[in-house]
């Protein structure tokens, strides 16, 4: 059994999961004996609390005195901790492995990398029992480690769009990333604090990815280590085609672009992003998801009222390892569906 290592805080942002938390706590304070478990809750309004009582011996409890969302919601508790020299942040829909966080700290002891993100797997509950089933797939939220291209979209090693490959072994190869998944990734405590943690005007969606970002401009790498290997479930806090995430998406990637991208043609990639997103709404209205266009139009109504705040935050970082394409149209014009189909990688 791993000794307790008072250097590693691991901190599980939870609100109104408490039946995630019944399904995975157990399994991470089994098989994470080498860090402290401290689980936030974003003032909950079910059994959560209740039930990590039952815990208070194994985990230390925060309590959000609002719903802060996942920004601030770790901000809140992470920019004033002193006790650690590395974090890992973790969602509640996570089941890890056995010696799955001894790989992510040997990976952080090399001066050069603050952030390293674990293999990610997808889990699926089965049934109101807990049934669990372990995938051969990648998780759509991380995979073997994320990438962005020139407008700004995600995508990951194992999965681009909707496509989602089997784990065969292909992406082993640990290596630099642009950014690591928010459902789990471990990060040096004073990376993330000189950062000043996450911006909390993205109050959810994409932060991680501005994090990373920012991280390079200090000269620290986003790392991926495939010995680590975690299962997630996926849409814990809201469904993957909840209307909430289509407006916290579509808005932040547009913050993500003009807060950090070095180009000069900054103002030209948003306006591609825009056309991009009006045809997306073009398919929306066509196949009758009404919900998502309302959504996507208040995103941008949004980020047009955020947008002389984050022009004073802007600090543009010229980053590595940025697709210098579009995912796009390398996916459905060009039917480039996996990763290892893109040439420049």
């Amino acid at each position: 059994m791993e000794k307790i290592n008072k250097q590693i805080g691991l901190y599980i942002l939870n609100y109104n999961g408490v039946s995630w938390l019944k399904m995975n706590l157990p399994n991470i304070i089994d098989y994470s004996p080498s860090a402290q478990i401290i689980v936030i809750d974003n003032n909950s309004t079910d059994d959560s609390i209740k039930y990590l009582k039952t815990l208070s011996e194994k985990i230390e409890v925060k309590n959000n005195k609002l719903n802060y969302g996942f920004a601030k919601g770790y901000n809140n508790t992470l920019l004033k901790e002193k006790r650690f020299e590395h974090f890992i942040i973790m969602n509640n829909d996570v089941r890890v492995t056995k010696g799955w966080i001894h790989p992510l700290i040997e990976t952080m002891k090399k001066k050069d990398i603050g952030i390293v993100q674990p293999k990610i797997k997808n889990f699926k509950k089965t049934n109101e029992k807990t049934n669990i089933v372990l995938s051969k797939y990648f998780d759509y939220a991380g995979g073997a480690g994320g990438f962005i291209d020139l407008f700004g979209i995600p995508f990951c090693r194992g999965r681009i769009i909707n496509t989602i490959e089997i784990d065969k072994g292909q992406y082993d190869i640990n290596r630099s990333i642009f950014w690591a998944s928010g459902c789990c990734f471990m990060i040096k405590r004073k990376l993330f604090q000189e950062i000043g943690g996450f911006d909390e005007d993205f109050f959810m969606h994409q932060e991680e990815i501005d994090l990373c970002w920012r991280a390079q401009g200090l000269n620290q790498k986003t790392y991926f280590k495939s010995e680590s290997v975690i299962y997630h479930f996926g849409g814990g806090t809201l469904p993957y085609q909840h209307p909430k995430k289509t407006y916290y998406n579509h808005r932040n990637s547009l913050l993500l672009i003009i807060k950090n991208l070095h180009f000069s043609a900054t103002f030209f990639t948003i306006l591609i992003k825009f056309l991009i997103d009006y045809c997306i709404i073009l398919y929306y209205l066509f196949s009758g998801r009404m919900k998502n266009i309302f959504f996507i139009l208040l995103a941008h109504v949004s980020f047009i009222l955020l947008l002389p705040k984050f022009l004073k935050k802007r600090k543009a970082v010229k980053p590595n390892s940025m697709y210098k394409g579009s995912i796009l149209i390398d996916y459905y014009l060009r039917s480039k569906k996996k990763f290892s189909d893109l040439k420049q990688f």
